[in-house]
């Protein structure tokens, strides 16, 4: 475990800050590219935040990683990108829309591919560990 300093709360805090910008302006070029009723720029978003952290778990595990790049770059950056709230707030719209196909796809399908997305992650870094 990696002992909270001042300095850790402020590396964590900027890379949060990081992640968030990033999927400011990821989520807007999607959105100019997708005008379907699935929110795709968050599912986006929130699978490749997946990937990322199971690539960096997988760092940590098979290749050496530090505890405190590991808790910078995944609670800070990858915290700041990726965003359940949003997802569900963006369910509950298509609910209130009655797209109910849309709204099923979009929990359980973003569910899904997230918990693909970083196995596959930590799957790519076990196998380049080893």
């Amino acid at each position: 475990m990696t002992a909270v300093s001042p300095a850790l709360v402020l590396a964590v805090a900027l890379g949060g800050g990081l992640g968030a910008s990033a999927r400011f302006v990821v989520d807007g070029l999607v959105r100019t590219r997708w005008s379907g009723v699935l929110p795709l720029a968050t599912v986006l978003i929130n699978v490749t935040g997946s990937l990322a952290i199971g690539l960096l778990g997988g760092a940590a595990a098979f290749h050496g990683l530090g505890p405190t790049w590991l808790v910078v770059s995944t609670t800070g950056f990858c915290g700041g990108y990726t965003t359940f709230s949003t997802a569900m707030v963006e369910t509950v719209r298509l609910v209130q829309a009655d797209e109910w196909r849309w709204a099923v796809l979009n929990a359980f399908g973003s569910l899904m591919l997230c918990v693909a997305a970083a196995a596959a992650g930590m799957g790519v870094m076990w196998v380049t560990g080893t």
